[in-house]
């Protein structure tokens, strides 16, 4: 598996990250760090990177980042991240 490289930074709550925010960001922001690609910086950019994950690299990021901003993960390998992931809820 491989090792986490996302660190939290701080941005301006409820703010909506426009390009200048994104491209001032550091690239441990980001699920896939070396693209520069899906940043997580509240636990709603985290949802959205649960939902688009589409490669094993930025597992480790999206389940450090979660943690951190207390989204409930229920997934414990990238394996189980399909085209429905949950985030947040209960199993039916």
């Amino acid at each position: 598996m491989s090792e986490a490289t996302w660190k939290p930074v701080h941005t301006k709550k409820g703010g909506k990250l426009d390009a200048a925010c994104i491209n001032s960001l550091p690239d441990s922001a980001f699920a896939f760090s070396k693209k520069r690609k899906e940043p997580m910086t509240d636990a709603s950019h985290v949802r959205n990177a649960i939902a688009r994950f589409d490669q094993v690299a930025a597992f480790a990021n999206i389940k450090k980042a979660a943690k951190h901003f207390g989204v409930e993960m229920h997934e414990t390998s990238w394996h189980q991240l399909g085209s429905r992931p949950r985030t947040d809820k209960k199993a039916p």
